[in-house]
This record gives C-alpha cells, structure tokens and sequence, in this order.
C-alpha cells in the first residue's frame, strides 16, 4: 500500500471494478478499498448470484415439461443445496477472475471500511481494528446502496429478509413465500421460488407490476405470472407480520389489504423488495462538507461532487440503479481524468426533438425476458412526443415455434418525421441479449429504412425486430 495514489476507489462493486481496470490499463496508480469482497452487491448478492438462480430454476421448470418435446424425464427433481452450490461456484468464479485482473494491472486491494477526510485523506479501519490512511489526487466513490426494510411492524422477526440476505442465505426450501414488492428484484426471485415449488403471494402498493414499465408489458407479464400460480395483490398494503402461534400453517403470518379486504397468509419467509437507499453512512468525516440530498451524493454532469478532485457515480448517487450504468459512469469519469473523449454516452436528444431519450437499457430476467431502452409508448404520450409504432406478437416467430416459448412481443418506437428510432420495447427469450442492437441503433440515431438494412439470420428470435420494425413502416411512405 502506497502513502499516494492517483486514483483512489471507494467501493468494489461494478463501478468501482470497471474505474480500477480502466484506470490502472491508463497507467494510474489506483488503490481500490472495500469492506467486503471484490464485486460488490452485484456479484455477491444481487445480479450474479440471482441470475444463477433464475437460471437453474428456470431449466427445471423447463425439464418438467419436456415431454411436448418427444423428451421423456423420470422422476425429475432438484438438490437446492446443489444449486445454492452452483450459484455460489459463479460469484466464486466472476470474483476470483476480477482479483486476478486487479493483480495483473497492478491495483491495490484494500480490505476495510473507508472514510473519506479532508484533502482527499482516506481513513481505512480494517476488520481487526488496525486502521491505514493513503491520498489520492482524486477519489471515486462508488459504494453502491444498501436494501430498504419497509417500515412495518413485525419487519425485524426472523425469516423477514432483503434480496442480498435471501441471496446469501444457506440454502432452505420455503413452502410459501410472501414477496413485498412487485418490482425487477421481488419478480426475478419471485419466478425463481415459484419454479421450484413454493407458493409465492407478491404484494403490490402500486396498480401494476412494475411500475416503470409499459403498462402493456406489466400486464403481459402478469398474466404469465399468474398463470404459473404467483398470486398478485396490486394495491395492496402490507400492515404487520407476527410471528405464527400453534396452528398457523407457516413460521410467519402476514396481514395485508388486498382488493379491499382483509387478508391473513402464513408463509415460511417474507421477501422486503422495496427499493435501495444510497450507502452513504459514516462514509465521510463529519468536517467534509460534500452535498449530500436526502442521502445521496449530489454530483453534475460530469460526476463531480462539490469537492475538487472527489466523484462519485453509481448507486450512491441515487439516479438510475442498474450496474452497467455505474460501469458507463465510471469509465467516463476514468476517461476524462485522462484527457481522453469519453467512450461512453448515457443519453441524447434525437433531430427533431427537444427533449433527452435514455439510452440506458433496461433488463428484468423473467421468463419470458423484459428489456427496455429509450422512450416507451406510455412516455412519449406523457411528454407530448409523436411516435410511430410497430409491433409483433412472438407466437409467430420460427424460434418461438420451435423452442415452445411463444409468449411475448416486440414493440419498436419511430419518429414520424425523421424516423429516426426513439424506442424499444422486447418481451421474449433472449430480449436481454437482443436490446443491445436496439440501443446502439437509438445512440446512432438509425432510422428504421437503415435497420432494415442489416439482415437477421432465420430461425432466431432476433428476427422477430425485422417483423416489428416493418409493421412501424406499414402507413410510412416508402
């Protein structure tokens, strides 16, 4: 550990991993400081871990049913040991390679608890109390966010838990499960319980399922859901969990307002999905005086906070909450540190227009996949921006035939004028490897005669977006 370092990270998670790697690759010296391991909440618990179970459970679902195949499977079952073993074999893996590459590039690993001082001081208490300091010329802070518990009573008994307690647990079998919150985290596990056998009740404060979604997608997904057995209670309040008496079929007992009406559930574990809050916690000295809102790191455009040399991106900044935009951040801070033009850009305004469209995908592990980027149907409506939509229904595509998965549709977003693509919308297997088309198309600002151009190999699912894309065209002068 050196006493300077051009770069010093606060936090190890997806924007600090991706600051460390590109700046180390620069020629910076850069010392990167966490309390827990390499990777963060997403590698350890939250994305990695949660897409392994999805994953597993998802093939197991798909096993059961494999008879409408010709395929014949006896006695299908599942070890959940094994596969809680096999979720914690990849974060293994992802973080492992992560340590090597650190080492390779030569970044310092810190292990402990950071507080940053004045000029740029960084103060790391270690877990045996021994306490270290080193300087940077600059600081990045990237210490992501923490899980909410709601504010209900009952909310701290055991078998209550968050996402990355759930993710981090030993393996247990839960027969009934109520999940509070219908958004990405609480529907993600909520298809993974449900798959391998547990009674799953999601309870929704809003009048949809993902509430930031296309409402077509929401109630798409519901429908799905709900077929599957996931009881859904949108508009529903969750008032007190107690612990279950003699008699109660599960451990715990929840009571909760759903379509006006008083309902009791006993269940064995209670999912708290409601929302992150930025870590921010004793993460500076009291004499620093960095602008912090409710929380949050207040930066500008270019992620500096209000202390020259000090940036911060990610979570911890309570703007989009998604790992692969912290990355983005990082790396455009890295890049301009060092003169460079950042490679990376987060949104842009198409001709024609007078407002900002996201090009930030969005991606919910389903099953079916949701993925999202630019303006939906429902936003440009709201902003009073004209689009030209085209559509198509996947139980018409060959993959979807062939693979029996034809639930789902595409839904792509024109200009009428410029038909320059504002929008994309997938609900179908693989939309979240396909949506990277889709936003380096909007980033470029392609029209729908220049998508076309490119042709898209048949049978595959992403041929579906050549579908869609000419249903835009059908009242659009050639």
């Amino acid at each position: 550990m050196r006493d300077t370092y051009d770069l010093v990270i606060v936090g190890a998670g997806p924007g600090g991993y991706v600051a460390a790697r590109k700046a180390a690759g620069m020629g910076m010296s850069v010392a990167l400081i966490d309390r827990g391991p390499v990777g963060g909440t997403c590698v350890n618990r939250g994305c990695i871990p949660a897409k392994a179970l999805l994953h597993a459970s998802t093939l197991y679902r798909e096993m059961k049913s494999c008879e409408r195949f010709g395929l014949h499977a006896e006695e299908v079952s599942f070890d959940l040991q094994e596969i809680y073993s096999y979720k914690d074999e990849a974060a293994d893996r992802m973080r492992g390679e992560l340590e090597e590459e650190f080492c390779r590039l030569g970044v310092d690993l810190i292990r402990g608890s950071a507080v940053i001082c004045r000029d740029r001081m960084v103060r790391v208490t270690d877990e045996d109390g021994s306490v270290s300091v080193c300087q940077g010329k600059n600081i990045l802070v990237a210490a992501g966010a923490k899980a909410n518990l709601a504010d209900i009573p009952g909310v701290e008994l055991p078998g209550v838990m968050t996402s990355e307690e759930l993710l981090t647990a030993d393996a247990h079998r839960y027969d009934r499960m109520l999940i509070l919150g219908g958004g990405v985290i609480g529907l993600e596990l909520a298809t993974v319980f449900q798959s391998l056998g547990t009674e799953v009740t999601v309870v929704e404060i809003s009048d949809r399922l993902l509430p930031n979604m296309d409402q077509e997608f929401s109630d798409a997904l519901e429908r799905i859901l709900t077929g599957r057995g996931i009881r859904i209670c949108k508009e529903s309040i969750l008032e007190r969990i107690e612990q279950g008496k003699e008699g109660d079929s599960g451990r715990l007992v929840c009571r909760f307002v759903c379509d006006g009406k008083n309902n009791k559930e006993a269940v064995d574990a209670v999912l708290v999905s409601v929302g992150r809050s930025p870590a921010t916690e004793g993460l500076f000295e009291r004499d620093v005086p960095v602008k912090l809102e409710r929380g949050r790191i207040i930066v500008d455009d270019f992620f500096r906070t209000n202390i020259p040399g000090v940036y911060a991106v990610g979570d911890v900044t309570g703007g989009i909450q998604l790992a692969h935009v912290a990355s983005a951040q990082a790396a455009y801070v890295v890049e301009r540190m060092n003169g460079r033009k950042p490679s990376v850009i987060i949104s842009m305004v198409p001709g024609g227009l007078f407002t900002p469209v996201s090009i930030i995908p969005s991606c919910i592990y389903t099953d079916p996949e949701i993925a999202s980027v630019g303006l939906t149907e429902e936003e440009a409506r709201k902003k009073g921006v004209p689009v030209r939509c085209g559509r198509y229904v996947m139980r018409e595509n060959g993959q979807s035939i062939i693979s029996g998965e034809e639930e789902g549709f595409i839904k792509v977003l024109f200009a009428p004028d410029s038909d320059e693509l504002l929008g994309a919308q997938l609900m179908c297997p693989r939309a979240t490897d396909m949506i990277g088309e889709m936003a380096t198309a909007l980033a470029n600002g392609l029209t729908s005669t220049q998508l076309l151009y490119a042709m898209r190999a048949h049978p595959t699912f992403n041929e579906a977006i050549s579908c869609a894309v000419e249903d835009s065209r059908k009242d659009f002068p050639a």
